[in-house]
């Protein structure tokens, strides 16, 4: 080591040593500590106090009932569809295996479990509360579709949750308390219900699972809602509930509660780490009535199944054939023009072309060609009037060259709707067609995402239509665009970029003057917009991107077929035989024009009591 080297040496330990010294604490600093380190210890030991006390209770609660098995165990329950495990701890379901349906892992997919997921009830007691979670059940009068679950108190009394699994996805659950009377408080007539799960990614797409797996509920007197899916929502809900739903995209658990649920709390949290392979927690409270003598049973029904808006119509015939218990509203079809457009038309026409043994992407190409030729004729039309304006621009150029000073405007407006009232144009002809397309897009938009027909279903390339199909990974997530990018994603994006572009160059032609000008802004948000979209839609299912793509695709081939097709020539010679029938005859003004003629009169008397005002005044 030369000198250099241990010169510096010296000067690092005596740099460590002055900081040290320097920065070490004073006597009232470690007085401070010490008390802290105090005040830290009692908190340790108060919540060791409050554990100790709390395992008392839940001694001096069970003390009520006979000592059972040590060892809880599963009573498996089973039909063709389902199999569900009712757990000796507790009494209520612990696992439930959907038997037809997959998860990620290609294995029969398992809805819920016991490790993530609890439902107890709380009985209202004279000392001490009852709650099941903490009692030993012994399973009675076991079939493949019942079991009575059986917790014997120390009087001989008993508290039975019995089970009964039908042939479909609905389970029957009674609570009822016989000889208990002396435990239980008689003037409480109510039955608590404490639920919570910590819900399991079930899809490929965390972001676009999430969006769709809200928990849901229903009024007794009114309709359905849902707490907000993306952010974290605590609800206490005044009016009585039929049901709550803990739902994913396209599965979930709902309880409906015969005599209905009072004192509601519902609570949605989403998964702050997605890498975890849970989506939020969902956690309920509520009560129902219960009859402490045991001459009634508190009656509820668990549906555990899939969200699929045949199944749960059937289902909710069978829950209560005198009641719409508004089951399907599970699959959320969108606001209410969208969701009577989903179920009147395109649930109808999904079904009928499933039902001929169809893949899904031929289902979803059949859709759209059938939509392509409902709107076909007021496209024709839209394109029609396009090119009327595109022929009739030479004479509107002159009207605009006639007034070139801006205090005519309202002047030379009125001369350009008479010009194409003359002519029989119209300038709002182009726009029915997008009204009645875009309620149908954000119909769609709301569907093939809840569409359960789509999970897992593979076509061309894509193995799930029902989420994103990635052709390119990346080993971590790109800001705004993720870990992957999806293929139809790319497609409809591009096929958006060329739609556009035909459409600003039938709107270039037939435009002049001031509107040419602001048509250049527009054009550059025509351009970014499928940028937009692909940051937007990567997440997205493909089925709806190839959907749009597929509908964007043919809309840019019947545009460009109905341009070609217009004799543009012949179109004028038409319009001017119209002008010739109309400019002896002139026609009343109605609609637009009728009111930029009244604006201008108005204005007109306007500057004429603004001139006699200043005569006045000079």
């Amino acid at each position: 080591m030369d000198k250099n080297s241990i010169i510096g040496f010296l000067l690092i330990i005596a740099v460590i040593f002055g900081f040290s010294y320097f920065n070490r604490p004073d006597e009232e600093q470690l007085k401070q500590q010490r008390e802290e380190q105090t005040a830290n210890s009692k908190q340790q030991q108060n919540s060791a106090d409050a554990s100790v006390a709390n395992a008392t209770t839940v001694v001096a609660q069970d003390s009520i009932f006979a000592t059972g098995e040590e060892q809880p165990r599963l009573v498996v329950l089973k039909n063709n569809d389902i199999t569900v495990g009712i757990s000796t701890r507790g009494g209520t379901i612990g696992d439930v295996v959907l038997k037809n349906y997959k998860g990620q892992d290609k294995k029969p997919l398992k809805l819920y479990s016991e490790k993530y997921a609890k439902m107890s009830f709380t009985l209202a007691g004279k000392k001490n509360n009852i709650n099941t979670s903490s009692l030993v059940f012994t399973p009675e009068n076991v079939t493949d579709s019942t079991v009575t679950m059986v917790a014997q108190a120390a009087n001989g009394g008993k508290l039975s949750i019995i089970y009964k699994l039908h042939d479909s996805f609905l389970l029957d659950m009674d609570v009822k308390a016989d000889g208990l009377q002396e435990y239980l408080l008689p003037t409480s007539k109510v039955l608590g219900i404490e639920w919570a799960e910590r819900l399991k990614q079930q899809e490929r797409g965390y972001k676009f699972e999430n969006q769709y797996a809200a928990l849901t509920y229903k009024e007794v007197d009114g309709g359905t809602d849902r707490l907000d899916p993306q952010k974290e929502e605590e609800k206490t809900i005044e009016e009585s509930l039929d049901w709550i739903s803990f739902k994913d995209q396209f599965f979930g658990v709902t309880l409906i509660a015969d005599a209905g649920m009072s004192k509601v709390n519902l609570k949605s949290k989403p998964e702050e780490d997605f890498s975890k392979g849970f989506l939020k927690q969902y956690d309920a409270s509520a009560e129902t009535a219960f009859d402490p003598t045991g001459t009634k049973a508190s009656s509820f029904k668990l549906y555990l199944g899939p969200n699929k808006f045949r199944t749960l119509q059937k289902i909710d015939d069978i829950v209560n054939p005198d009641k719409d218990l508004k089951l399907e509203h599970l699959v959320y079809l969108g606001w209410p023009l969208f969701r009577y457009i989903n179920r009147y038309f395109t649930i109808y026409v999904f079904d009928w072309l499933t039902d001929l043994g169809l893949s899904m992407g031929i289902v979803l190409l059949l859709i759209t060609i059938l939509l392509r030729i409902i709107v076909y004729v007021p496209t024709r039309k839209s394109v029609m009037s396009s090119a009327k304006m595109r022929v009739l621009k030479p004479k509107i150029d002159e009207i605009n060259a006639k007034y070139p000073d801006p205090a005519d405007n309202m002047k030379k407006q009125q001369e350009i709707m008479q010009t194409y009232s003359q002519y029989g144009a119209s300038p709002m002809g182009g726009c029915l067609p997008m009204l009645i397309q875009m309620p149908i897009w954000i119909a769609m938009f709301n569907f093939i995402p809840n569409a359960i027909e789509l999970r897992q279903q593979s076509f061309l390339w894509v193995d799930d239509l029902s989420t994103y199909d990635p052709i390119i990974k990346f080993s971590h997530p790109i800001w705004l665009i993720g870990d992957h990018i999806s293929a139809f994603c790319i497609l409809f994006c591009i096929t958006n970029v060329v739609y556009s572009v035909m459409s600003m160059r039938m709107q270039k032609d037939m435009m002049s003057g001031q509107q040419e000008s602001q048509m250049k802004i527009m054009r550059w948000m025509m351009y970014l917009m499928p940028v937009f979209f692909f940051f937007v839609f990567n997440d997205y299912s493909a089925g709806l991107n190839y959907y749009y793509f597929i509908s964007l695709l043919f809309s840019a081939l019947t545009m460009w077929y109905l341009r070609r097709t217009i004799d543009e020539k012949k179109l004028l010679e038409r319009l001017e035989k119209n002008y010739q029938a109309n400019k002896d005859k002139p026609k009343k003004m109605s609609g637009l024009a009728a009111r930029l003629e009244a604006l201008q009169k108005q204005q007109e008397e306007m500057m004429k009591l603004q001139q006699e005002r200043q005569k006045h005044r000079k």
